[in-house]
């Protein structure tokens, strides 16, 4: 596996490729990476001629500095993950490179800031999409992978693909989770076990949203019944659930079987964060 830190190296040594017009698989990642990471990277080794992975966590997402600060770090772990499932090029510049002092953008994504992850992390998005444009440039890459547990950051960076004309398709790759069920997340680390024990509440709620809605009740009542389960049987603190369209993520006032539709939710465990989503038909 090839690694670089500097944005010439990468640059030159993938314009071989793209001079052969070989395809070039992109994942962009913040490290402590685990089976969710490694299957978009799969997907894309099968799809692509090379693979790129990279690695940066990116300061200006964080709307929290201790968010930021605890973010589990394993770049020596992660590399030797890569290694073994035979990624092609690993690129981990440090901050530096990617933020010139002064040199910050501000994006605009409407109503998809004022919603769930928009709402109660301002600023979020705004600091994902320079990233990923940043990273896009630099990598150039035919195809990006993005898991679908962060449905509403996959939506706002098809958009952004979409209205700056990045020549790039967009991969959503299906959640991977743990036998529990549990969503796989770099936070998990971050968990006790009696909170990780505890975490596994996201996915039945949503779960059983689901059963209450294919058995015909309304989403009102359906809303109801999760805030209550988790006022009275789970230590996790629920923000926010909503069940939406999943192309627009839009809210919904009524179910219909056929009807692409995804529940979201996201608490607070602890000092963790998590989110989760599960879309149906």
């Amino acid at each position: 596996m090839e690694v670089f830190s500097d944005i010439k190296g990468l640059r030159q040594y993938l314009k071989s490729f793209q001079d052969q017009r070989k395809s070039i698989g992109f994942i962009p990642t913040m490290g402590a990476l685990h089976r969710g990471h490694l299957e978009l990277i799969k997907v894309s080794t099968k799809a692509n001629d090379i693979t790129v992975c990279s690695i940066f966590v990116n300061p200006t997402q964080f709307n929290n500095p201790n968010d930021l600060k605890n973010y589990p770090r394993e770049i020596s772990k992660d590399i030797a993950k890569l290694e073994g499932i035979y990624c092609d090029v690993l690129f981990i510049p440090d901050g530096k490179i990617m933020y010139r002092k002064g040199d910050i953008l501000n994006f605009d994504f409407g109503y998809l800031e004022e919603i769930m992850e928009g709402k109660y992390r301002p600023g979020h998005f705004k600091g994902v999409a320079l990233i990923v444009a940043k990273l896009f440039n630099i990598v150039s890459p035919n195809k990006a992978y993005f898991g679908t547990k962060d449905l509403q950051q996959l939506t706002m960076i098809q958009k952004l693909t979409q209205e700056l004309f990045f020549d790039v398709e967009i991969i959503p790759v299906e959640t991977v989770r743990a036998s529990d069920g549990l969503a796989l997340s770099s936070r998990n680390l971050l968990l006790t076990k009696e909170e990780r024990n505890q975490a596994i509440d996201l996915i039945q709620a949503l779960n059983e949203a689901k059963n209450k809605l294919y058995a015909g009740e309304s989403v009102l009542s359906v809303k109801e019944y999760v805030k209550e389960y988790f006022k009275n049987e789970s230590l996790i603190q629920l923000e926010y659930f909503e069940i939406v369209d999943s192309e627009f993520l839009n809210n919904i006032a009524h179910f219909k079987p056929g009807k692409r539709v995804s529940l979201c939710i996201a608490g607070q465990l602890g000092k963790v964060r998590l989110i989760d989503n599960l879309s149906l038909n």
